[in-house]
Formats: C-alpha cells, sequence, structure tokens
C-alpha cells in the first residue's frame, strides 16, 4: 500500500582528537608542487591516509539493475560521540537485519533518495532508543574560534561559512560550529534520519542521501549520520517519483533492498577497505588551498574561496 500524502509529506527528510590548525603559505610555488587538487590527492604520502574501520562500513546491496548489473551503496558512519545515538540504533537495526526486503521508496529531484519501510508495517527491533533534538549538535571539542575566519581556504580549521560562524573539517568530515557547539553539515551524498514534525527525530530507520545542491538548511534540524563514499550513481539514477513528497505512487517502482550490513559482520575477503584523507594532514592543507585558489592551465581565475561541501574530503578504495 502507499502512504498517505500526509504521512509522506510528515515523514520528512526534510520530511525530509582535537584537529591541528592548518595554514597555507601563499601560493608562490615551489618548482615541482603539484597545482591541481588532484594532482595533490594522487601525491599524497601513504602516512597522509586514514584507513576507514570496517564497523564504521554500512554496505546496502540494491536489487540488480534492469541489465542485471549489480548496485552496492557504501556508507562511512559518523565517529563519536557526533550523532551517536543514532548511529547506535542504526548499527542495532543492521545487525538486526531490519532492512533486509524493504526498499528506496523516495526519490526527490535535487533533493533526496529516501529508503526504508515505506509502508509503516515492520516493528523495530528491541532496544532502539529515541534521541533528543538537543543531540543534533555536540560540545565544541577545540579552542575558541580565531578572529577572522579564513575566506581564501588557508586554513582547514577556520573556514568563513555562510550558514554558521565557522566551518572546518574534522577526522575527514565537514562540520560547523557556532562557537559553543558544533554538528555534522548537509552536503551531497551526506546521509541523514528521516522523521515525523518536531519534536519527533527519526530512530535512524529511515534514512535519505543528499542526490542535489548542499541542503545545509537541514542543518541542525535533522540528524546527518554519514555519507556515501562509493555507489552514489546508483541512488542518483533511479526514477524520480512521482507521488507526494517524491513518494512512488506505484508501489512497484520501489527499488528493493537485498540486505545491509555492517562491513565489519562479513567475511573478511568480502568487507570492503577505504581510506580517507586525513583532513589534519599537509596534504590536506595544500588540496583544500587549491580547491579555493586554483590556478593552471584550465582555471585562469581563482576563485579565492570555497563552499564547505564544495571541498569533497579524497576517500579511496584501498587494497
Amino acid at each position: 500500500m502507499s502512504i498517505s500524502p500526509r504521512a509522506a509529506l510528515a515523514r520528512f527528510a526534510f520530511s525530509c582528537a582535537l584537529t591541528l590548525s592548518m595554514t597555507v603559505p601563499v601560493l608562490a610555488e615551489e618548482p615541482g608542487l603539484p597545482t591541481t587538487p588532484e594532482a595533490v590527492r594522487d601525491a599524497a604520502p601513504e602516512a597522509d591516509w586514514a584507513p576507514i574501520a570496517a564497523e564504521d562500513l554500512l554496505v546496502m546491496t540494491l536489487a540488480p539493475a534492469d541489465d542485471g548489473a549489480q548496485r552496492r551503496v557504501i556508507i562511512q558512519l559518523l565517529p563519536d560521540p557526533v550523532s551517536a545515538g543514532w548511529v547506535s540504533n542504526i548499527r542495532l537495526l543492521a545487525n538486526a537485519q531490519w532492512w533486509d526486503g524493504t526498499s528506496v521508496y523516495r526519490v526527490v529531484d535535487n533533493w533526496v533518495a529516501q529508503w526504508g519501510d515505506g509502508d509503516e508495517t515492520k516493528p523495530l527491533p528491541g532496544g532502539i532508543k529515541t534521541i533528543p533534538e538537543s543531540a543534533y549538535t555536540v560540545p565544541q571539542a577545540d579552542q575558541a574560534m580565531p578572529e577572522p575566519c579564513s575566506a581564501d581556504g588557508s586554513d582547514a580549521n577556520n573556514l568563513c561559512d555562510t550558514y554558521a560562524p565557522r566551518g572546518f573539517f574534522r577526522q575527514g568530515w565537514p562540520m560547523a560550529s557556532d562557537g559553543e557547539r558544533e554538528w555534522p553539515v548537509h552536503c551531497y551524498a551526506s546521509v541523514g534520519v528521516a522523521r515525523d514534525l518536531s519534536p519527533n527525530t527519526g530512530s535512524g530507520s529511515e534514512l535519505y542521501a543528499v542526490i542535489g545542491q548542499a541542503p545545509r538548511q537541514l542543518d541542525r534540524n535533522i540528524a546527518v549520520v554519514g555519507r556515501v563514499i562509493d555507489g552514489i550513481e546508483h541512488l542518483t539514477t533511479l526514477p524520480r517519483g512521482e507521488g507526494p513528497a517524491g513518494v512512488y505512487a506505484d508501489t512497484n517502482r520501489r527499488t528493493p533492498i537485498q540486505s545491509v550490513r555492517l562491513a565489519s559482520s562479513l567475511p573478511a575477503a568480502e568487507q570492503p577497505l577505504f581510506e580517507y584523507l586525513r583532513s589534519d594532514s599537509d596534504s590536506f592543507a595544500r588540496y583544500l588551498y587549491l580547491r579555493a585558489n586554483r590556478q593552471d592551465s584550465f582555471y585562469q581565475q581563482p576563485a579565492g574561496g570555497v563552499d564547505l561541501c564544495n571541498v569533497g574530503v579524497p576517500v579511496r578504495e584501498a587494497g
């Protein structure tokens, strides 16, 4: 059965350690230095890359495409203490194999692809916790924000941001802060918790991935719990929903989910291996600076700035 317009609209995803301060010198190029972000990424030494633990990876297997191609989506979960309550629920749901047999039932162009129990009939496993709205943010973990913020990409820990006094990167994640509390932000491929109207915060059973321009207005209004690091194309290319709020009016158009597992629960040979460019590394500092100030054979006019979500922390398959 399909979801009523009211329920579809209410369930909205819109139903919906300290890091080191890094300052990059003005780009007076030394001979031989990489001059593009991609070149910096490719030249980064192994020490500048950090592995992503298997217990922090969620592997979602969709039903094969019409041509028989396999479709696997890999989600990296946020580390403690950020969104910890929802992430704990998600681990419980994955271990209970709760998502097996559910579906991607809502796809909205330039917004989100959402999955879970579109019929709202599947009981949740025991142990699911209710998370308060106050958990959308956590106490700021580092020292007071320096002034002024960096508008030119020269400091990965103090970026000027349209939606917050400060943007920064912690353990490879884009974050924002008001000087007292910090929170994860909604970027392309971010994964969040769909919910009903406030004060409901969602359990984590209904999730969405951002498939359009970063909807930063959702920050601190919906929990961000992770990001898709591989296979986002399997969500972005799905047909858009034609029903209210982008829910598929025809349930036959839903994309079945075969399984969702924590990578750590898979046999060792099947566990995906990924690593990210450490945001406290010299390579990331230069990568960020060049994202903001690129000038090479293609870019003749440097932008002189970069949006927090437009940096794109490099992630690569390891092994």
